[in-house]
């Protein structure tokens, strides 16, 4: 029997930090994005819980967070300036006629480089001004990060398997 091939994330088993916390982020955002391939898009849009958590909800949700924390918060940006929600919010949740999936997804993607590109610049132990903490870390903000975006990724888990019964990636 052969033994599959290590994910990124596991190549960094011996790792300093930040290589080993950009690559459990960046594995939590390909795990989201597993998650959500193949949904039907007429699913995507679809409530089958409570909340306003749909699997198309959770990728918007996800790139406001994303712009929340790099692009707000670590880069000091104007949310004005920012396309699209910047807060991640109970608003970003809410799809409007295009959101499709695919253009969530690519949004979600270009977003996601944008905040590589942010926190390339900073150390971990940078901290920058945060309305409700004080001051944050660029080593916090990895940290929530990967608990925001795993949360999520199990949520899309148990949609997509109520939508169509896929499990496992």
């Amino acid at each position: 029997m052969s033994t599959p091939p290590l994910w990124p994330e596991e190549l960094v088993s011996t790792g300093a930090e930040r290589e080993v916390l950009e690559a459990f982020l960046d594995c939590q955002r390909r795990q989201i994005k597993a998650k959500l391939a193949g949904v039907a898009e007429e699913a995507a849009r679809r409530r089958i819980v409570p909340s306003k958590t749909t699997p198309a909800g959770l990728i918007k949700h996800l790139t406001a967070v994303e712009r929340n924390w790099f692009h707000r918060q670590l880069a000091q940006r104007d949310p004005a300036g920012i396309p699209g929600n910047s807060r991640g919010d109970d608003q970003s949740w809410e799809l409007g006629p295009d959101d499709t999936l695919d253009h969530l997804i690519a949004e979600y993607d270009k977003v996601c480089q944008e905040s590589r590109r942010i926190a390339a610049g900073f150390a971990l132990d940078d901290t920058v001004p945060s309305e409700r903490l004080g001051r944050v870390s660029l080593r916090w903000i990895y940290t929530h990060m990967i608990e925001e975006t795993a949360q999520h990724a199990g949520h899309a888990d148990i949609l997509r398997e109520l939508i169509d019964g896929a499990t496992g990636l």
